[in-house]
């Protein structure tokens, strides 16, 4: 058994499929295949059942699957503590963002740690929250960026809170209004983000909320387009603040949302029981300076991982 092959089962159950995990971990699809059924023949007993296209965990898989995920999250903190011992001189910053926002947050952050820190490698993965909570659990980055809240077994420092606004087509008969709701929408079409982004998940649980069932008229992960769209007449979508006046575009209208418990509130976290690196403790220091410095302090940091 070794950790290359705990890890392709790991993707096999997250990506759920062979194909899908082959794409991930950078293998033929019958690598995958054989390095599974390898774990099978050491452990003695099937780990997946394998139903059409589908694989669901055994009993044993269960097991075999949380204790895979330990086991690579306390590698990469073994790796993490040796590497302390070399301090800023050398390293590794693995670090997850999502595609909405990252560009306007911390673009200028990693030019800043870059000029300051040159000789630290730096590892940059994209993905939506669900994706890379995955990542953070068994340690494949070092920190993520994450809406709040965030699951019990993370840690976390805040980066920004921002409200939502409606951005509303100019022929919206509601574009000249002062503040919306979702219940003032609920006959306009959803302009929503693809699946996996944490975003969608506030404005859905909102709508329940107000007994609204939005129509959703199209899912996009690229914000330009997204607000194309709006100004095309194909509906509604919802922005951060900043992000809404940043893609501020003759054909739309931007409305504050009146709508408790939306607010785009993002954070940087990283497993409670992680080790973290000096490349790591770094970035959070940088960020902490970067939100005193353009006028957004929180104080609302929970931090009780490992220094």
């Amino acid at each position: 058994m070794n950790l290359r092959t705990l890890r392709t089962f790991v993707e096999v159950v997250r990506q759920g499929g062979f194909s899908q995990a082959a794409e991930v971990v950078a293998l033929t699809q019958s690598s995958v295949s054989k390095a599974v059924k390898t774990l099978e023949e050491e452990l003695g007993m099937p780990l997946l059942d394998r139903l059409g296209h589908r694989n669901e965990l055994t009993a044993a898989g269960e097991i075999a699957y949380r204790r895979a995920i330990v086991l690579l999250a306390e590698h990469h903190d073994l790796v993490a503590e040796i590497n302390d011992l070399r301090g800023l001189k050398r390293g590794v910053l693995r670090i997850g963002l999502p595609p909405v926002g990252c560009g306007v947050l911390f673009a200028t952050m990693f030019a800043t740690y870059r000029s300051r820190y040159p000789d630290i490698d730096i590892e940059l993965t994209e993905y939506g929250s669900k994706r890379l909570r995955e990542c953070l659990e068994v340690g494949e980055v070092d920190l993520a960026a994450l809406l709040l809240p965030v699951d019990a077994g993370f840690d976390y420092q805040p980066v920004r809170n921002e409200p939502l606004m409606a951005v509303l087509p100019r022929s919206h008969p509601l574009a000249q209004r002062q503040r919306i709701d979702f219940a003032d929408l609920a006959d306009s079409p959803f302009i929503l983000f693809e699946a996996g982004f944490a975003l969608n998940a506030k404005i859905l649980a909102a709508c329940e909320r107000k007994g609204v069932i939005p129509r959703v008229a199209a899912r996009s992960g690229q914000i330009d387009f997204i607000v194309d769209l709006v100004a095309a007449g194909l509906g509604v979508a919802f922005l951060p603040r900043m992000l809404a006046h940043k893609h501020q575009h003759a054909g739309i209208a931007l409305i504050p949302l009146d709508e408790p418990h939306t607010d785009w509130h993002i954070a940087l976290a990283w497993r409670a029981s992680a080790h973290l690196p000096p490349a790591v403790r770094a970035w959070l220091e940088l960020a902490k300076e970067q939100q005193l410095s353009t006028g957004h302090p929180d104080s609302s940091s929970r931090i009780s991982g490992k220094a």
